[in-house]
């Protein structure tokens, strides 16, 4: 098992989802995860499109998540 922090500070919505993405992958894994969300990257709520479903690869995460 490895402790990953992931962090990200950007408000664009392809990046927050291929974070997520990642985040849930390795939670799959059995690895422990923890996302942290700095600067712009707080703004996570409004960053979704329909081909970026940023909210749905959030709420299936189940790591640690700081906002």
């Amino acid at each position: 098992m490895r402790k990953v922090l992931i962090i990200i500070s950007t408000e664009d919505g392809e990046s927050i989802y291929n974070a997520m993405r990642l985040a849930n992958l390795g939670v799959k894994k059995g690895d422990e995860i923890s996302v942290f969300m700095l600067g712009k990257g707080v703004l996570f709520e409004k960053s979704g499109s329909k081909d970026f479903d940023v909210m749905g690869q959030i709420n299936m995460f189940e790591g640690d998540f700081y906002v």
